[in-house]
């Protein structure tokens, strides 16, 4: 089973730079999407967002156009579909969804998720800090439930040192703050959750984001703030991981993992 993440900044703007004809070329089993800035009426019709052979789920921000909003394309067809994370402030701006599948050796669930990001101002920090209390509370259930879980996507938070360039300077920013890092360390520790990309890959200069200011992508000084995070069992059939970086699909790069899953 091969699963891909990608944050597109603009589903219409990495179109437009060449992503479904490369998504296409990965062959992935099942894709999520994050940060769409786009409702689905304004990809209807277009075939480039309904690819050929997948099973297209789109969570759109309904309180703020051209915002947010995250999508799974799947080859299996899910048994169901759960659409936001039970919380009206974050589900109005299309932050999470769900595909749920009926496995021979159990349920198998991979969501797509957009998490808040505080760098825009107080408020949006203030936002980000309520995202904090209530998404490990979903994350809790999933772990306690039978089966296998796998949420895909971009947190906006680099969990360790070694997981951005200039670490020293991002002390005091949102994605890098002290209690940030703590929930993080909660996530992969006492929760239980595994970072799967970690797992296989223990390299430094490995990172998912870069600032479209200065050289940040051709200096390689990014951030990793995207990420496989999942339940034990089915991080230990991770078999490979990918950071595309050929091509700048957008400010983020696809991150592809391969799972010993037959799918």
């Amino acid at each position: 089973m091969r699963v891909m993440s990608f944050n597109a900044n603009g589903i219409r703007a990495a179109q437009r730079k060449g992503f479904f004809e490369w998504m296409a070329s990965q062959d992935p089993d099942v894709v999520c999407i994050q940060e769409l800035k786009a409702q689905q009426h304004q990809l209807e019709g277009v075939e480039a967002f309904w690819p050929e052979g997948y099973h297209c789920f789109y969570e759109e921000a309904t309180n703020r156009k051209g915002y947010s909003g995250v999508a799974i394309y799947s080859k299996r067809e899910p048994d169901a579909i759960i659409r936001g994370m039970g919380h009206e402030e974050f589900d109005a701006e299309g932050r999470y969804i769900e595909a749920r599948y009926k496995m021979p050796d159990g349920d198998l669930s991979i969501a797509s998720l957009y998490a808040p990001s505080g760098s825009s101002g107080d408020h949006r920090q203030d936002s980000k800090e309520r995202y904090l209390v209530h998404f490990p509370e979903l994350l809790a259930a999933r772990v306690a439930a039978p089966g296998d879980y796998l949420v895909c996507g971009d947190l906006n938070i680099a969990h360790k040192e070694i997981d951005l360039k200039n670490w020293k300077n991002n002390k005091k920013n949102s994605g890098f703050l002290p209690h940030e890092r703590e929930w993080m360390d909660r996530l992969f520790g006492e929760m239980g959750l595994v970072d799967v990309f970690r797992e296989i890959n223990p390299n430094e200069d490995q990172f998912t984001w870069w600032s479209n200011r200065g050289r940040a992508w051709d200096n390689n000084v990014g951030w990793r703030i995207d990420y496989h995070v999942a339940t034990p069992a089915l991080a230990a059939k991770a078999t490979a991981e990918s950071v595309y970086r050929a091509e700048r699909l957008s400010d983020h790069a696809p991150l592809t993992i391969d799972y010993d899953v037959e799918f």
